[in-house]
C-alpha cells in the first residue's frame, strides 16, 4: 500500500439539516467577480448579519484566474508567483486556484442560529458537495485529515484520489464566510503554479476531466437542491 496518502472513506449519512428560522438568500453573480471585491462584499455582509441588519447569503461566483493563500499557506508552495495575481486570504487552508469554469460558493451563515459547531459545518459542506457531484454520476468521498472532496483514481495507484472541490472557511462570532470551490470545467493546468492545498502527492480533477458534460446552470441547480436539503430553504 502507498503509505504517503491518506485512506479513502465514503461519505457518511447526511447530517441533519442545519436549518435556520428564515430562508437564506441565494444569489448567482452574472459576471466574473474580482477577488478583492468579493472579499469586501463578504466582510460587509458578515458585519450586517452580526448587527441584525441583513439575512444570510449563499453567493455563487466565478473569478478571473488567480491564486489565494490561506492562513496556513507555505511560501514554497507558490511555484509560479508571477503567473496570476496572488491574494492573501483570511480563510483557513493553504494555496488554491480560482478561475473560469470553477463554481465558488461563498456562504455567510449564522451558525449561532443554526448549530454552533464548526466541525459539523465543515462536514455538512463536504456532504453537500459529495451529493452535488453525485447528481452527475460522480462518486466522491471525504478523506481523513484532508478537508475537501475527492474522487478515487485507482488507475493512478492504490489509495490515490484527485480533489474535485476545496473548502476554506472563516468564522467570525459564529457567522461564516468564504466557502467552497467546485471544479466544473476549469483549466486544470492552471493548478501547476501552486501546490494545491499543500498536498503534492495528489492531483486535481473536474467534472469535465471525468467526462461529464454539463452547464454551470445545471451545477447551480444541483448545488441549490442539495444545499436546501442540509441548510434549509433559500430565496432568490
Amino acid at each position: 500500500m502507498n503509505t504517503n496518502v491518506a485512506p479513502i472513506v465514503p461519505a457518511g449519512e447526511p447530517l441533519a439539516a442545519m436549518a435556520a428560522a428564515h430562508p437564506a438568500e441565494w444569489r448567482v453573480a452574472p459576471a466574473p467577480v474580482a477577488y478583492p471585491d468579493a472579499v469586501a462584499a463578504m466582510e460587509a455582509r458578515v458585519a450586517a448579519i452580526r448587527a441584525g441588519e441583513a439575512g444570510e447569503l449563499a453567493w455563487l461566483v466565478e473569478h478571473p484566474p488567480l491564486y489565494t493563500a490561506g492562513t496556513s499557506a507555505r511560501p514554497a508552495d507558490l511555484i509560479e508567483p508571477d503567473r496570476f495575481p496572488v491574494y492573501a486570504s483570511g480563510r483557513g487552508g493553504q494555496y488554491t486556484y480560482h478561475g473560469p469554469g470553477q463554481r465558488v460558493a461563498y456562504l455567510m451563515l449564522d451558525l449561532a442560529a443554526r448549530k454552533p459547531d464548526v466541525r459539523a459545518y465543515v462536514s455538512a459542506l463536504e456532504d453537500w458537495l459529495i451529493a452535488t457531484v453525485g447528481h452527475f454520476g460522480v462518486r466522491a468521498v471525504r478523506r481523513p485529515g484532508a478537508v475537501g472532496v475527492w474522487v478515487p483514481r485507482p488507475e493512478k495507484g492504490e489509495g490515490r484520489a484527485d480533489k474535485i472541490a476545496a473548502i476554506g472557511i472563516r468564522v467570525r462570532r459564529w457567522v461564516t464566510f468564504h466557502g467552497v470551490a467546485l471544479n466544473v470545467a476549469p483549466s486544470l493546468e492552471h493548478y501547476s503554479g501552486i501546490v494545491p492545498c499543500g498536498i503534492a502527492t495528489e492531483g486535481v480533477t473536474s467534472l469535465a476531466d471525468l467526462g461529464v458534460t454539463t452547464t454551470m446552470a445545471d451545477v447551480d441547480a444541483a448545488l441549490r437542491r442539495e444545499f436546501e436539503a442540509r441548510f434549509g430553504p433559500t430565496t432568490a
